[in-house]
């Protein structure tokens, strides 16, 4: 059986614009390469909790494909292991201060609801 693709229907530069940062762990693991130069698949997990390796997986793999992210991959010596850094590109990187702007914009609404009640 084979897999297939499917094309997501994005009409205008809004649309588009969310769906490069939208879902729970895309801005969060922007948020965590902008504070670093470059980070190991294992540094970006530990700074983000609860996201399993399937969903981290496939989240840096529709960074990349967006061109949020850069990754480079190199062969560590002498252990012989491939291993990989992933770095916000240029374009991963002008998409922070509008994420700042977003997270200040939720500072000012954002209400924890109390479980007392």
């Amino acid at each position: 059986m084979y897999e297939r693709k499917l094309k997501k229907d994005i009409r205008n530069s809004l649309e588009y614009s969310l769906d490069m940062f939208s879902g729970k762990w895309k801005s969060r693991i922007l948020s965590v390469l902008s504070k670093a130069d470059n980070l190991r698949y294992g540094e970006i997990k530990s700074q983000i909790n609860n996201i399993t390796d399937a969903v981290l997986a496939a989240s840096l793999k529709e960074l990349i494909s967006s061109e949020m992210i850069v990754r480079q991959s190199y062969d560590e010596i002498p252990t012989v292991k491939r291993t990989a850094e992933y770095s916000l590109s240029e374009k991963g990187r002008s998409i922070i201060p509008v994420l700042d702007n977003i997270s200040k914009w939720g500072e000012k609404y954002f209400i924890v609801e109390d479980d007392a009640d």
